[in-house]
């Protein structure tokens, strides 16, 4: 039986999570059924989309455990669902982050290479990328929980190990990764932009380019406010909770990206708009 250890109560946190988690659940949950039945999986921007919903939706089931903990004090749990429940947080990061690049990259192909990346922009390559994600993803976070399996247990949950910046290298791959991510959705938004603007003869088939631009513009946002600060922390010691708070906000945020990729997205789509 584990033992149960009293931390001080924090109620705001444990209502910001719980409106995360009440206005996340919905959205993610119809947008996900809505892209399964009213639009087609043989769209790689729709497999994309599915698996960053999906993703969005593994991140939510775990926030109950949070606002829990933050509302009581208390994690009566064992260290095994604590550290499973901090794995989807950090795996969500990273995929949303890959999910929402892969996103930027198919537009950029859409909009800027229409023709040539044909034999790029396919179903098959979609599903190949999206399991490739999946898989490396779980090999981290299996290669993590085994390492903090053979830690002992401080019968607490959510409470950083270490209240300064961290030094090792497993701390500076996410700050990495998140900042890569960001540079490519960078460029692929000044392409678009640049050839909006500058190519009206390419661009003219482009539908909705206000909706385009949004899409890109989301996905910035997203990134910087989100992403880029929380995953900072482990190297800069700086306060973790609101900064966790923040990113988890995403998963509200990630169901924008859905409607402003879609005309009508509410009714059925059988070509993906261009």
């Amino acid at each position: 039986m584990n033992n149960a250890t009293e931390e001080e109560p924090q109620p705001v946190y444990a209502a910001l999570f719980g409106c995360i988690m009440a206005l996340g659940l919905p959205l993610n949950a119809v947008s996900l059924w809505i892209l399964l039945r009213h639009h087609s999986l043989k769209s790689p921007n729709t497999v994309f989309m599915v698996n960053l919903a999906i993703s969005d939706l593994l991140l939510i089931i775990s926030l109950p455990m949070r606002v829990y903990f933050y509302a009581t004090g208390n994690w009566p749990f064992s260290s095994t669902v604590c550290n499973s429940i901090q794995r989807l947080f950090y795996a969500n990061i990273r995929s949303s982050s890959i999910f929402i690049t892969f996103i930027s990259v198919d537009r950029l192909l859409a909009v800027v290479y229409p023709l040539r990346s044909r034999h790029l922009r396919t179903t098959t390559n979609a599903w190949k990328g999206a399991g490739f994600t999946w898989l490396i993803l779980l090999v981290i976070s299996s290669s993590v929980m085994v390492t903090l399996s053979g830690q002992p247990h401080n019968h607490t949950c959510f409470v950083p190990l270490h209240s300064g910046p961290e030094t090792s290298v497993g701390a500076y791959f996410q700050p990495v990764l998140v900042s890569t991510m960001l540079a490519v959705n960078v460029v692929c938004t000044a392409m678009v932009l640049w050839t909006l603007r500058s190519h009206l003869s390419d661009s003219a088939k482009v539908k909705n380019k206000l909706n385009v631009m949004l899409i890109f513009v989301l996905n910035l946002l997203i990134f910087t406010v989100c992403f880029l600060p929380v995953t900072f922390t482990r190297v800069t010691g700086l306060y973790r909770l609101p900064l966790t708070c923040l990113a988890t906000l995403n998963c509200c945020l990630d169901p924008l990206l859905y409607y402003f990729s879609f005309d009508a997205f509410w009714k059925k789509k059988d070509v993906e708009p261009s």
